[in-house]
């Protein structure tokens, strides 16, 4: 096997990786929220009906700035039967997934929930502009972020939450341009109306940030179009545009499935060109960045056949996908690609964060685990923080059905603070290893602290109730830095963190 290359050099940065790259998405879909997140009743549970032991591994898994409560569920979300006394919220009809929401954990529960994670946990508001509209989007503002002394503002504090929410990031709605969406719009008009509500929500408060909706995928027929359209309405106001991307091996076509970075770096290059043109043609200087706010490996093919034998239960069992090792090397991979663009992607939100389609699973009184995909998510936010290095791969190549010739090598590299630099990278070869020799230019690194690697004999091998920790993350045997040069071999089919100091 020929050796795969490439060169690290701090003169050559892409960007520096905005926090917000590492956050998730918590829907009120399936079970991701009641007994997810939110179990009343639970051994480890909280006065507040909080799992710990959920809550421990959120901890564990990094995650930033957490997108709630939708989705296609935030379309015909109400957002005032969220909070209050919990015995008088009303039940509803949710119409994006067929089953009826409880709204026992709503708005404030869900502030409560990310102040347990920690600081680093940012909300990430979505806001109905599908049913609903400015005047909604005024009120839910006016009642999370007001300090008080106005009729919405002292509601909040009459149920309980004397400080404000403090929510900065706020989506203007979700996949606007898809038919699916109850509330769905041409470009022309969703345009219209998420400028009319940045313009609104700005008088509240000039520093709120905005997500405009982008395609929700690079296959629509309108994207782009979609795209020019929206922004031309929206530019000056809002500061995202939003990529949505689910991923899956159809027809048994894993090479394919192993090489979707290919297409997400495609898709968020596409999305910047757009923005640029715009941007030109307005004569603007200011850059919108892509908030990529839904992303990862989703079976979505037997989706709808789920959803449509549903009659309206309580959180049932949707999108509970159970990832194997090749699942969780092509969420690294997808890794790789938001990290390579961190100059423009400044927001990402891996869809979900617990059950539904998810790097975190329970039980119903029972436990919580990790998934295969946890592993890959925890490391890229614990060690891709920093200045992310331009790194241009010479690789050996295998050919793939639906993007050619693609590499064997996916990698990227990060700086950070105090030096160290971390590689990540993918062997995409599902039957042979592959060597791997990078220059070291001006860094000053001099030894190998960690060579982690998850890969498995088996790669359909994956972790469940009964086995929750059959695969992990193990050590590799035989990286070496000499001399300015890494080397190192990369097991096949494998998600690689390389960290040097």
């Amino acid at each position: 096997m020929r050796t795969a290359r490439f060169t690290l050099d701090p003169a050559f940065t892409v960007g520096t990786v905005d926090p917000r790259l590492f956050g998730s998405f918590v829907e009120h879909l399936g079970r991701c929220v009641y007994t997810g997140v939110f179990e009343p009743g639970h051994p480890a549970a909280d006065a507040d009906g909080i799992r710990g032991d959920v809550l421990d591994l959120v901890r564990e898994l990094g995650v930033t700035a957490v997108r709630y409560p939708g989705g296609n569920f935030v379309s015909g979300y109400r957002w005032e039967d969220s909070v209050g006394p919990v015995e008088e919220r009303p039940r509803r009809l949710d119409l994006a997934w067929r089953s009826t929401e409880t709204n026992r954990f709503g708005l404030s529960e869900f502030i409560s929930f990310l102040r347990k994670i920690g600081p680093q946990a940012e909300p990430m508001m979505a806001l109905n502009l599908g049913t609903r509209g400015v005047a909604e989007v005024l009120q839910l503002q006016e009642y999370a972020n007001h300090p008080g002394g106005t009729a919405l503002s002292d509601l909040r504090v009459e149920h309980g939450d004397k400080d404000p929410f403090g929510i900065r990031l706020w989506c203007l709605g979700n996949e606007m341009d898809g038919p699916w969406q109850t509330g769905h719009k041409t470009a022309a008009e969703y345009g219209r109306i998420a400028a009319e509500t940045a313009r609104a929500m700005r008088q509240i408060d000039p520093g709120v940030q905005l997500v405009a909706c982008g395609s929700s995928g690079r296959s629509m027929p309108t994207f782009a179009e979609w795209e020019a359209t929206v922004l031309q309405e929206t530019y000056d106001l809002v500061d995202h545009i939003s990529l949505h991307a689910y991923y899956e091996p159809l027809d048994g076509d894993v090479d394919s499935f192993l090489a979707s970075a290919v297409d997400m770096e495609t898709f968020i290059e596409d999305v910047v060109a757009t923005c640029d043109h715009v941007g030109a043609r307005l004569k603007s200087r200011k850059k919108i960045n892509l908030s990529f706010d839904e992303w990862n490996v989703w079976y979505m093919s037997r989706t709808q056949e789920q959803v449509s034998a549903l009659d309206w239960p309580e959180a049932p069992r949707l999108l509970e996908d159970s990832y194997s090792v090749t699942d969780a090397v092509v969420l690294g991979s997808l890794l790789i690609a938001l990290l390579r663009h961190a100059d423009r992607v400044t927001v990402a939100c891996l869809a979900q964060l617990v059950n539904v389609i998810a790097p975190i699973m329970t039980e119903p009184g029972g436990p919580a685990w990790r998934q295969t995909t946890f592993f890959p998510f925890a490391q890229a936010s614990r060690y891709g923080r920093g200045e992310v290095l331009d790194v241009r791969v010479d690789s050996p190549t295998y050919a793939t059905a639906k993007y050619g010739e693609a590499d064997l090598l996916h990698a990227t590299a990060v700086r950070g603070e105090d030096g160290a630099v971390t590689v990540f990278a993918v062997n995409r070869s599902r039957t042979g290893p592959l060597p791997l020799d990078v220059a070291l230019n001006g860094l000053g690194l001099t030894s190998v602290v960690e060579h982690s690697v998850l890969a498995d004999a088996d790669p359909d091998a994956r972790n469940t109730l009964d086995e929750p920790e059959r695969v992990v993350p193990h050590a590799a045997e035989g990286t070496t830095l000499d001399g300015g040069r890494l080397t190192a071999v990369l097991e096949p089919l494998s998600w690689n963190v390389i960290r040097l100091a």
